[in-house]
């Protein structure tokens, strides 16, 4: 298994980071690639996951050990693939998820691209009791940095771009754009605050 990859951020789409690593550029998939915005040409370390199967092979990335962990039990759930499980860490608030579990919400599982009730139920049979060690270090979210927009609604824009590759639809996102566009932010922080508004909804 890869535990990580350390390089050089050289580029950051709607679904994933390339690190340069000594000349070998590495396409490790996100949550949320903006979250690296801010390490664009610098130096970075993302912890992977290398997903092997015949017909797909990857590297998936998270900023912490905690969130590869929770993304790893995901998997571990029938129903739940690698595109499914991404999207549920995607809105930046793990430890909601967790705490959903725990409680047995499956109306907010089931707000997340692809998760219908019987998923959101075989989640919390598979996992309630098994998620408590994540709780204390998913709290930890690092802060935002704000950085405001050069062009018009560009972030907002590319925001919603990274929300349609997550498996969000149009129907979606139209009601929470109104209450984006009152705000000027980050890509990263409209796609959580878009992500939050429709769990919310």
């Amino acid at each position: 298994m890869i535990e990580y990859v350390k390089g050089t951020l050289i580029d950051i789409s709607t679904q994933y980071v390339v690190i340069d690593h000594q000349g070998l550029g590495y396409q490790i998939y996100c949550p949320n690639p903006y979250v690296y915005q801010s390490d664009l040409e610098k130096d970075c370390l993302i912890y992977t996951y290398h997903y092997v199967r015949e017909d797909l092979i990857r590297l998936y990335g998270f900023k912490t050990k905690d969130e590869r962990a929770l993304f790893e039990k995901l998997l571990n759930v029938s129903g739940i693939g690698p595109k499914g499980a991404l999207a549920i860490l995607a809105s930046g608030q793990p430890e909601h998820v967790v705490q959903a579990i725990e409680e047995e919400d499956e109306a907010f599982l089931i707000k997340f691209p692809g998760v219908g009730k019987k998923t959101a139920r075989q989640i919390i049979l598979d996992l309630k009791g098994k998620l408590d060690e994540f709780a204390p270090n998913l709290l930890k979210q690092e802060a935002l940095t704000f950085k405001p927009s050069t062009k018009e609604n560009n972030e907002l824009l590319e925001a919603l771009e990274a929300l349609r590759a997550l498996g969000y639809v149009e129907k979606e996102l139209k009601k929470v754009k109104p209450k984006l566009e009152e705000e000027e932010m980050t890509i990263d922080a409209y796609i959580k605050k878009a992500l939050q508004l429709m769990l919310k909804g």
